[in-house]
């Protein structure tokens, strides 16, 4: 579904990422880890078209996506969440989803409002269809976030550290609902550092230091890795 073939990216002289190959296929979870300032959320700016790669090229279902605008790649079918969760504060949560899906989703109106309320149920938000995004709590404010990203009905999302800030518990909860989104057919990838999360949702996993990519495999052979311990977990093995 995504490949990149000698992706990079910099910023002046500052390299980021640097000559990364890796694909995802339809219906997979590929989780990202790596340390701070490894280049994970450069990655996925480059995937939805907020910043333009400087090397390389990405393909979505073989199109090529170098020079298509956020917009274009969410009409195509790319979803994404920010670390952040910044709704529009003033509205409601039912018409936050209402904006996504109807500039990225293309759908006619009624169709929208149909879909906009399944997601609502989906993630476990309808009891909080009419109140302001700005009054929710912290773990709805990050299903609010992923609720977005759906309601336009994305084949790739993109999943950026959704799980960060919130309780065990919490976490728990967020993880069965990404579940059900995989289940439905939506291919995932996920930068995390709650390892537990991620790692009980990915069916493969890679890891970037310094914009290079150091691993890739299956999670627990990833996370056995002496130089990803090394890197990523400060053990040096």
């Amino acid at each position: 579904m995504l490949a990149a073939e000698g992706l990079g990216k910099s910023f002046g002289a500052n390299r980021v990422l640097h000559d990364l190959d890796f694909s995802v296929d339809a219906g997979e979870v590929l989780g990202v880890l790596g340390p701070n300032g490894a280049g994970k959320t450069t990655l996925f700016n480059l995937i939805s078209g907020d910043h333009a790669p400087t090397a390389g090229t990405m393909r979505f279902n073989g199109n090529v996506l170098n020079a298509d605008p956020p917009y274009r790649r969410a009409q195509m079918g790319i979803g994404r969440t920010y670390q952040i969760p910044m709704p529009f504060a003033k509205m409601t949560t039912f018409e936050n989803l209402l904006v996504s899906a109807a500039f990225a989703g293309r759908s006619r109106e009624g169709e929208t409002y149909a879909r906009c309320a399944a997601v609502l149920r989906d993630c476990d938000l309808i009891q909080h269809a009419n109140t302001e995004a700005g009054k929710l709590t912290l773990l709805n404010r990050k299903r609010l976030e992923l609720a977005r990203a759906l309601a336009p009905g994305p084949r790739l999302l993109l999943l950026d550290e959704i799980a960060g800030g919130l309780t065990n518990e919490e976490s728990r909860e967020l993880v069965e609902l990404i579940r059900r989104v995989r289940d439905r057919g939506v291919t995932i990838v996920w930068i995390e550092h709650v390892l537990h999360a991620v790692m009980s949702v990915a069916s493969r996993m890679i890891v970037l230091n310094f914009g290079e990519l150091i691993a890739e495999g299956p999670p627990r052979a990833v996370m056995d890795d002496p130089e990803v311990q090394r890197v990523y977990m400060g053990i040096d093995a």
